[in-house]
This record gives C-alpha cells, sequence and structure tokens, in this order.
C-alpha cells in the first residue's frame, strides 16, 4: 500500500504551493488523511487532518487560516494548499492515512509517504 507525495518545490516568501497525496492501488474513501511537516533538525509535527467522514478538518496552530486540506475521493486524493508560505514552513512534507475510527482518527496512522520537499526563499 502506498501513498505518494508531489507538488512541493521553491516558492518566494509569501507564495503558494499546492500538495497532492495520491493513493496507488488502494482506494482512500475510509481512511482519515493527515499531513506532517518536517523542518531540518526538528521533529515531524501534524500540521493538518482530514477525516473521511464529514469530513471534519483539523489544524495545526502555526498554519491555521493560511493553509487547507481537501479530498477529492473519486481521484483518490488529498491535498494542501498552502498560501502565504514563510520560511518556516520549508522542510519536507509527508502524507499518512490511518483508519477512521472514533478512537484513531487523525491520531494514529498506518501508512506513510515517502515526502515531498518545500523550499521558501527570502
Amino acid at each position: 500500500l502506498q501513498l505518494v507525495e508531489s507538488g512541493g518545490g521553491l516558492v518566494q516568501n509569501g507564495g503558494s504551493l499546492r500538495l497532492s497525496c495520491v493513493a496507488s492501488g488502494w482506494t482512500l474513501d475510509d481512511y482519515a488523511i493527515g499531513w506532517f511537516h518536517q523542518a531540518p533538525g526538528k521533529y515531524r509535527e501534524e500540521v493538518s487532518c482530514i477525516s473521511a467522514s464529514d469530513p471534519s478538518t483539523t489544524y495545526g496552530d502555526s498554519v491555521e487560516g493560511r493553509f487547507t486540506i481537501s479530498r477529492d475521493n473519486a481521484k483518490n486524493t488529498v491535498y494542501l494548499q498552502m498560501n502565504d508560505l514563510k520560511p518556516e514552513d520549508a522542510g519536507t512534507y509527508y502524507c499518512a492515512a490511518g483508519r477512521d475510527d472514533f478512537a484513531r482518527r487523525c491520531k494514529e496512522f498506518d501508512y506513510w509517504g515517502q515526502g515531498t520537499q518545500v523550499s521558501v526563499s527570502t
């Protein structure tokens, strides 16, 4: 079971990027999907998550109001729209999938992608 991220790149301070997370060979319909950010030399942190149902969304304090998570189940894809990017947003972004049951939703993840790199120039 594979997750593949794409959409990273180099952007100027204040610019935008849209990341995509696609499942290969399986369906994301029943999974909550999280996006995680790991800056160089720092721990990986969850920046956003979207449930399978509703769907409900959550955001970290540092990205609230700037990032938007969405999903298109027909395309088996989850997106992270990142606006007003700052130098501290640079790093590797990972998506992860976890079964969308109440106890585990957006807390435990079973499958991870390899990451996509985001760089922000000043």
